[in-house]
């Protein structure tokens, strides 16, 4: 594929290293990978109810994208999960699932070369706002002394790398609703300039509780298309009216290319292009004219060697707002040329799981490496009135089987922070 000048030869005496995806593990609204995830996914089936983990009777939005079946104790021990918030229970979970589809036996690895980066938009919520009403009714003295360990948002990877021995990278990147992309982004560099050889990237969010729901709902962020859900969700369509919030987790195992041939591995596509940008704009809007995103995305291709008319398909960060979808678009234009741009499939896997913040980056990663796999591109339901500002292909309401090559993962965050991830068929 050849990379970019500068990428080519060596770095400070490294040899510059491809990197496979060989394993991925998904817990989300519309169940776990292996299983139903990518069948219901591409069948535009709707992972958005009512809340159920708390009373919202008197929320402006009472919907959410919520885990319903997900056994923690098929993934850890009784005694270990009241050590842990709700968030780690789907990083591990996760993670385990990565690793059983990837064949791996960290047994026989060396562990110093091995490594885990799982970000996380907000850590612990479900935690804080417990801990935080026992000390309001109960006093300080009542309080967890497992409170801070379980809530920090870096816990998610220590613990992912404590039940696989990993001593390699390991810390969390927060970035908001880009954490999931950064972390997955920065660990295709630790393989790829020789830090690690093998490492277990993706996000993680349990943010549907009284306290984040109503962060949100304060923020007038959410739909309050209460009284039809599974309609909530619709990136792109002019009657948007808002994000889903939802939680789930994506770890994907990423591999130095050459090994995880020689070792047989069962090799989904090569990450090959990461983009990392700012806006330098707003605490929570994007710039009007998308220029970070639209940089994000040269970027990527730029680091994988890889030209705006190879791009195939763009999962979009899609997040059913006013201006995320208007500006998304514009920049997908800018980045890929206009002409290119009205040509190349986008759509909105948010349309379906709901936005699970830190987590999303990654979950749609995996999206992009089973639509590679299985040369399918997933739709956007629930689009049904055409926004003259959302003028691209976005796979209306139907999956379609094309020729995939080369995928795009947008991941933009509260901030200005922006990433985006290139993916490519072998």
């Amino acid at each position: 594929m050849g990379y970019p000048e500068g990428d080519k030869g060596r770095l400070r005496g490294i040899q510059m290293r491809r990197v496979a995806v060989t394993g991925i593990g998904v817990v989300s609204p519309l169940g776990s990978f292996p299983g139903p995830f990518w069948e219901r996914l591409t069948s535009g089936s709707s992972g958005i109810r009512r809340i159920e983990r708390f009373d919202c009777s008197n929320y402006g939005s009472q919907i959410s994208g919520e885990i319903k079946d997900f056994d923690v104790n098929d993934y850890i021990a009784p005694k270990e999960q009241r050590r842990m918030d709700r968030y780690s229970h789907f990083a591990i979970g996760a993670a385990k699932m990565a690793v059983r589809d990837s064949g791996l036996d960290f047994g026989a690895e060396d562990p110093c070369r091995c490594g885990a980066l799982i970000g996380s938009g907000v850590g612990g919520l479900e935690t804080l706002s417990a801990q935080h009403a026992i000390l309001m009714n109960r006093g300080p003295g009542r309080c967890s002394p497992f409170m801070i360990p379980e809530m920090i948002a870096n816990m998610a990877g220590g613990l992912v790398a404590i039940e696989f021995k990993l001593k390699g990278p390991n810390y969390s990147v927060v970035s908001a609703c880009a954490s999931g992309a950064h972390s997955i982004g920065v660990a295709m560099h630790c393989i790829r300039h020789g830090q690690a050889d093998i490492m277990l990237a993706g996000g993680a969010e349990s943010p549907v509780c009284d306290l984040g729901v109503a962060g949100f709902v304060s923020m007038k962020a959410l739909s309050r298309r209460n009284d039809e859900p599974e309609r909530a969700s619709r990136p792109f369509d002019k009657d948007r009216d808002g994000f889903v919030i939802a939680e789930g987790a994506c770890v994907l195992i990423l591999e130095e290319y050459e090994r995880a041939v020689k070792r047989g591995a069962p090799i989904v596509c090569e990450v090959s292009g990461f983009g990392a940008t700012c806006d330098a704009f707003h605490m929570t809007a994007p710039s009007d004219d998308g220029d970070g995103a639209a940089r994000a995305m040269k970027l990527a291709l730029a680091d994988g060697g890889l030209n705006a008319e190879s791009v195939s398909y763009v999962n979009a960060h899609g997040t059913s707002t006013e201006l995320n979808d208007k500006i998304e678009t514009l920049a997908i234009k800018t980045a890929l040329g206009a002409e290119h741009a009205k040509k190349t499939m986008v759509s909105s896997s948010k349309s379906m799981t709901g936005h699970t913040l830190g987590a999303a980056g990654a979950i749609e990663s995996a999206v992009c490496c089973l639509a590679i796999r299985h040369q399918v591109a997933p739709p956007t339901i629930n689009y049904e009135t055409p926004d003259p500002d959302c003028d691209l292909d976005y796979v209306p309401n139907t999956a379609r089987e094309a020729d995939i090559g080369v995928c795009l993962n947008n991941s933009l965050g509260f901030g200005g922070h922006n990433a985006c991830l290139a993916f490519r068929r072998l």
